[in-house]
């Protein structure tokens, strides 16, 4: 048996690939010799000698218990003493099937099972390891042309989960060993860079990414290409690129997911950029909540330093790279570019006024160029299939694919990758499986705080850089909120709106300060009559109705992108859900019955049997009768914690 990460002699390739044949490894990979091939085979499991079994260990499968499931798979092999390959790959995509394990068998094609727990192992592992297929758990078989299909076994590629997608970033999640680099160059891996460091000018490489319509896949969207020449063509001896992994969005995991699952990708990527704009340093700016990442890409680094594809004389081209990890703390603020810079320099993550723009004037006042995981994970595929048929795919304005985390009010959470220009409505009801429960769809927040809601009527619009602006929403960096008619859009705004005030800096006044306003008026309309004094009513409404001039003022005036967006989750619920603010601010009520304060509870005396237990369980002393006699409740005191709803075993608690 083979312990996952254990060496059982192959890694010995890896230590082969530093001699000079490394490039013709990469570049050649299709007319290797005989024995080159068959190993290449090896890699990429197009033939195994012996049963291999995948496990997905990314974060969220080990959330679910992979790691637990890891351990029940050796025990197994162990105690059979069956002799079988257990490797652990990144997220393949659909967290909520976690955990996922893959099963394949010699000439056979790799059969995937879903929510695989520690208990279930040994089942599964009788049935298929007999060439049987199992009862339930199965999620679908890869295709391949070489192997043998088991029969009446649907394709991964037929989940309604995997058939609408088009994976370019996460082609190799889930399907290679993160910890390998060889594995990811026997799936083409590094082909590009090599490609590229061998025929292409610097000049060259900036033309080719202008020209296929690249553009960052961070928030703004601004032309990659066009972006680098900026640095480019900046006279500096000294340039810097950094790789913002800064992830802070709510509900966003897509940057974890491709380093944890792929890192080499990232590290490919990041080369091809430094090549581009001239940069001989780069950093990852790589939150610290992320342990696992941060290992992967730390061994990912190593390896490829052992092989001459990061540090000095790259592929003997001349061009050296160093790349260092600094961990960020946790600051939604420091996504912002002008702070990052600030964070990695050692200082406080405050933005400064621009311009000069960091491509000018950046890291250490030296010209920097900051791309995102995403958008740098994009390049190898970029220059392996060309500027042409990378532009072919998505809209005419917004070219490729996009990465989006679905979770939220949806039956199938995880990790999508689509063309842009896919609608909403494909994304949240034929990838994601639509609303659980035959709840209704009221919304989906897209690009995290600085983002916005898109409600029911607009559905169909396309996922794209300028049609999400015409709905008040935007890209942002691919978080995608799913939320259903049980959510309060008044909340949601007040969520957003608390994250954002506690974020900010405190740099500007506009932002610092704006946002509590917004938040106060936010609090004021969520909240009872029973806590008002004087004159807290009249100043409810003056809040509410200066609202949107209070939003303006910070848009046009914050500094940095986190004040200037800062009032789009207020104006887009506003804008869509004006219906629910109304009933918040002239009835005093919550339509989804979620603010405590604005929810009220009455007892039906038909049903009330007088058992007491509300009594006993309210916290406020709201609640009187007698046993054996229908109880009532004091609104005048109820605070609406609603533990007379969830004791009442007679069901005559009734929420209004």
């Amino acid at each position: 048996m083979t312990k996952p990460h254990e060496d059982n002699g192959k890694r010995g390739a890896v230590a082969a690939l530093a001699c000079p044949d490394v490039l013709q490894w990469v570049l050649h990979a299709a007319t290797a010799p005989a024995d080159v091939a068959v190993r290449l085979a090896q890699l990429r499991r197009d033939r195994v000698t012996r049963p291999a079994i995948l496990i997905g260990t990314g974060t969220c499968g080990l959330g679910a218990g992979a790691r637990q499931t890891a351990e029940a798979i050796a025990k197994y092999l162990e105690v059979g003493k069956i002799e079988a390959d257990v490797v652990e790959v990144g997220c393949i995509g659909l967290c909520s099937a976690e955990p996922i394990v893959e099963v394949q068998l010699p000439g056979r094609t790799r059969m995937a099972f879903e929510k695989v727990t520690a208990d279930s192992v040994g089942v599964l592992l009788d049935a298929v390891l007999k060439g049987q297929v199992p009862d339930a758990a199965v999620m679908g078989q890869h295709r391949h042309s070489e192997l043998t299909a088991w029969p009446d076994v649907p394709f991964v590629d037929e989940h309604p989960f995997f058939a609408p997608q088009h994976r370019c970033v996460l082609a190799n999640c889930g399907r290679i060993d993160p910890s390998r680099i060889d594995e990811y160059i026997a799936h083409g891996g590094y082909r590009a860079l090599a490609q590229m460091l061998a025929q292409q000018t610097p000049d060259e490489v900036c033309d080719l990414v202008e020209a296929s319509g690249l553009r960052g896949r961070g928030g703004g969207g601004f032309p990659t290409g066009r972006k680098w020449k900026f640095a480019r063509q900046a006279a500096d001896e000294q340039k810097y690129l950094i790789c913002n992994a800064d992830e802070g969005d709510p509900g966003a995991f897509m940057d974890r997911a491709v380093i944890e699952g792929d890192p080499h990708r990232l590290l490919e990527g990041m080369v091809i950029a430094a090549y581009a704009i001239g940069a001989s340093k780069a950093y990852v700016y790589l939150r610290a909540e992320y342990p696992l990442a941060i290992a992967r890409l730390t061994e990912a680094i190593a390896q490829a330093k052992q092989v001459g594809l990061v540090g000095h004389d790259i592929l003997g081209c001349g061009f050296d790279l160093d790349i260092v990890i600094k961990m960020g703390a946790g600051a939604f603020v420091c996504g912002e570019e002008t702070a990052l810079i600030h964070s990695i320099e050692g200082k406080r993550g405050m933005p400064r006024p621009r311009p000069p723009f960091p491509a000018v004037r950046g890291l250490f006042d030296r010209p920097t160029i900051i791309n995102n995981v995403e958008t740098l994970a994009n390049l190898p595929a970029v220059l392996g299939m060309g500027a042409e048929a990378f532009a072919r795919m998505g809209t005419a304005t917004s070219k490729g694919t996009k990465v989006f985390a679905l979770s939220g009010k949806i039956t199938r959470t995880g990790l999508v990758e689509v063309e842009m220009g896919t609608t909403v409505r494909k994304i949240v009801f034929d990838i994601g499986g639509g609303i659980p429960n035959g709840k209704r769809y009221k919304a989906v927040q897209i690009g995290g705080p600085s983002g916005g809601c898109i409600p029911e009527q607009h559905l169909d619009i396309d996922v794209d850089y300028e049609s999400l602006k015409t709905v008040g929403a935007m890209m942002g960096s691919g978080g995608l909120v799913v939320m259903d008619e049980d959510t309060c859009m008044v909340d949601v705004a007040r969520f957003f709106m608390d994250f954002i005030q506690r974020e900010s800096c405190g740099k500007c006044i506009p932002c610092r300060e704006g946002t509590r306003r917004m938040l106060d008026a936010l609090d004021r309309i969520t909240r009872g009559r029973r806590h008002e004094k004087a004159f807290d009513a009249l100043e409810r409404f003056q809040s509410i109705m200066g609202l949107p001039r209070l939003a303006q003022v910070i848009r046009d005036t914050s500094l940095c992108g986190l004040g200037q967006t800062a009032p789009n989750p207020v104006l887009s619920t506003l804008r869509w859900f004006r219906d629910e603010y109304e009933a918040h601010i002239y009835e005093r009520r919550c339509p989804a019955g979620v603010c405590p304060e604005l929810v009220t509870y009455r007892i039906d005396p038909e049903t009330c049997i007088g058992c007491g237990l509300c009594v006993r369980k309210c916290p406020a002393d709201a609640i009187v009768g007698t046993r054996k006699s229908p109880h009532h409740i004091i609104n005048e005191k109820c605070i609406g914690c609603g533990s007379c709803l969830t004791v009442c075993r007679a069901g005559a608690v009734i929420k209004e």
